[in-house]
């Protein structure tokens, strides 16, 4: 066979494949309910396969809304599928972040087996708080081991164009820093800017090995991806992002009803887009599992040891409040003086916390 013959082969091997890719692919429905048909039927391994492709299929762009409501699910069968398989630990963690979601949910011990319940149920239980007042979930470092387990995708491009300081990095910006920025005028110079924007907070200085911006970004990749409100807003860009930007993953974190009567004690953030409960959480059925309703009113702590704090914060332990109200919005930062200070302490500081300090911390 000639070369042209060869080459023209393998182009058409290459489009066959490339076509029978497209007509095979499943939407985010199709894959939910192959998931869920496929727990059903005892295949956990399978079902896990189909868990993680409906994980990568829901983060990408475009799929924000979607991603938003199937965080939860997948996390539920998830853990359904580990607790079967003898993965309790496993189990637990994702039962967990699916109850940080849907807070006072129940699991259905007809429908699921006794190693799902109970690892439900160890995902559930509480434990005192430091304050003797609140309580968190078992199994709350789930926020943490996710971001122990995730990977950030490369950056697409390191060229900044003027809308660089209006993103995620806002939050480690000086005002002088901001000033400077708003005064270029050409790409070379907004280029010059970055690179000695992050050489000024490179530990290692001279170096190209930046491990400060790299914690960033994979801050900035992780908060885009799982602690987006809407579909108009990254993750980043939130209120719970920006703490997590500047401060990492907490040490445990918990979540509490607000009481009537409690109301006047919620600061005023600032409100956020109130359209989030109008959205079909619900819509996506969990067999067995009774869900709570979403519109709820709740306090979200998120605990920080002091190891895990910048330095220079006296306190033992920050607890960071978001308050989540329908009238009043979701997720709003609850300004107390001791989280501003540390907010601002984290945003001049010259190293972040990295990330074995993080795990130290949470120990």
């Amino acid at each position: 066979m000639s070369r042209l013959g060869v080459r023209l082969v393998v182009i058409l091997s290459f489009l066959i494949s490339a076509s029978l890719s497209l007509l095979s692919a499943e939407s985010l429905p199709e894959l939910f309910q192959k998931a869920k048909a496929q727990v059903k039927s005892q295949s956990w391994h399978e079902a896990l396969t189909t868990l993680d492709q409906l994980d990568v299929e829901s983060a990408k762009p475009g799929n924000e809304t979607a991603r938003q409501q199937l965080v939860a699910p997948i996390a539920f069968y998830r853990g359904v599928c580990e607790a079967n398989l003898d993965q309790a630990e496993k189990a637990e963690a994702d039962f967990a972040i699916f109850l940080q979601a849907q807070p006072g949910a129940t699991i259905d011990g007809v429908v699921y087996s006794k190693k799902a319940v109970a690892a439900f149920d160890a995902a559930r239980k509480v434990e005192p708080a430091s304050n003797g007042k609140e309580a968190a979930p078992h199994g709350s470092l789930s926020l943490a081991q996710r971001y122990d387990e995730f990977h950030a995708p490369p950056n697409a491009s390191d060229k900044p164009d003027e809308r660089w300081a209006d993103g995620p990095v806002k939050w480690i910006m000086t005002a002088d820093e901001t000033a400077a920025w708003r005064a270029l005028t050409s790409g070379s110079a907004r280029e010059e800017f970055v690179e000695k924007f992050w050489q000024a907070r490179n530990p290692k200085p001279g170096s190209e090995d930046n491990p400060a911006r790299m914690e960033l970004d994979r801050r900035i990749a992780f908060a885009d991806a799982y602690l987006a409100l809407d579909d108009k807003t990254r993750g980043s860009l939130t209120d719970p992002g920006m703490v997590f930007v500047l401060l990492g993953p907490p040490t445990r974190t918990g979540r509490k009803p607000i009481q009537a009567g409690e109301e006047a004690s919620i600061s005023d953030g600032g409100s956020q887009d109130e359209k989030w409960w109008m959205g079909a959480r619900n819509s996506i059925h969990l067999d067995g599992a009774r869900l709570t309703d979403p519109s709820g009113s709740f306090r979200e702590v998120w605990k920080y040891n002091r190891e895990a704090l910048p330095k220079g914060v006296s306190i033992t332990e920050l607890n960071v409040v978001f308050v989540t109200k329908k009238g009043y919005g979701r997720s709003v930062l609850q300004r107390d003086p001791a989280v501003l200070g540390t907010l601002e302490a984290a945003r001049t500081a010259s190293v972040l916390i990295l990330p074995t300090a993080q795990k130290a911390a949470r120990r």
